[in-house]
């Protein structure tokens, strides 16, 4: 059962777009675009070619170069495209990451999308990485959260796990997470655990706990999950001894870089973090026309 509870995720399509995707990019062009790139109408011929090199300008977990590819792609179907690097692998500051040539009016028309979206998803799984790090040598894995941009939920948990981590739920409708307005509304975590139960089919259910009691009622009521919620490291230790494998057991709410290890040495099977897409610093990336 632990192996296997977070292994559905929506994967992304690594070689061809589906329709979201090419929504956004479509979307994202627009909105830059307007009626026209009127700088380089203004200032470089038509039929100009050139050769663009992605350069990282700093340390990074790679994510999002094939979207990149596609952004200059919708805009010169003739763009060629030569990778140094792809999305999972380790950059170091400095290196190349790949060169596009094509048309220097679209290079320079798909750059701030191509380069926006690049930056965003490697800074999430390069976040990612970081905390993956810090729990290494125990049993605990790192998930993201529903804590995302609207319109980016796909990309950005599939950045998550090009830096090792994990994804929870997608959304409301793959898994029963029961949270405190849940439990209240309900009339309580019995009462709302059994109604679940009775309508959730094959789905996992999941109870957001506070408080060591509350831990024992989601345990009585057979909960195949239990989210210690914000919960000091000793109490969280405790509940881990109380539960004592009956559920498997995640850790949320106030997950730093330098928390995540001593929140992990709890036990604990996941720790969730909304950070890890929320929070991410973009990753340093620039494109220079040779």
């Amino acid at each position: 059962m632990r192996s296997t509870l977070y292994k559905r995720v929506v994967h992304y399509p690594e070689n061809h777009l589906n329709h979201n995707l090419k929504k956004l990019i479509e979307e994202a062009l627009a909105e830059d675009l307007g009626s026209g790139d009127v700088t380089s109408e203004a200032t470089i011929p038509a039929d100009s070619t050139s050769i663009a090199v992605v350069l990282a300008k700093q340390y990074l977990i790679l994510a999002g170069i094939d979207i990149a590819v596609e952004v200059f792609r919708h805009l010169d179907p003739e763009v060629r495209f030569t990778p140094w690097a792809k999305d999972g692998d380790r950059i170091n500051a400095g290196a190349e990451i790949a060169r596009f040539s094509g048309n220097t009016r679209a290079l320079l028309a798909g750059e701030r999308v191509a380069l926006n979206l690049l930056q965003h998803l490697s800074g999430v799984a390069t976040l990612a990485a970081g905390y993956v790090e810090k729990v290494k040598g125990l049993k605990t894995v790192i998930l993201d959260t529903r804590k995302t941009l609207p319109g980016l939920r796909q990309l950005e948990k599939y950045a998550v796990r090009m830096g090792g981590g994990k994804n929870h739920r997608m959304g409301l409708y793959d898994m029963i997470l029961i949270k405190d307005n849940h439990i209240k509304a309900a009339g309580g975590i019995t009462k709302a655990v059994a109604s679940a139960r009775t309508k959730s089919g094959i789905l996992r259910v999941e109870v957001e706990t506070k408080t060591l009691d509350e831990v024992r009622e989601a345990l009585a009521a057979k909960t195949d999950i239990i989210m210690l919620d914000n919960m000091p490291v000793d109490m969280m230790r405790e509940a881990v001894k109380l539960i004592a494998g009956r559920a498997l057991v995640e850790a949320s709410g106030n997950v730093t870089l330098e928390t995540v290890r001593q929140i992990a040495e709890t036990g604990v099977d996941f720790v969730s973090s909304g950070s890890l897409t929320h929070s991410a610093p973009a990753a340093d990336i620039s494109m220079k026309i040779k």
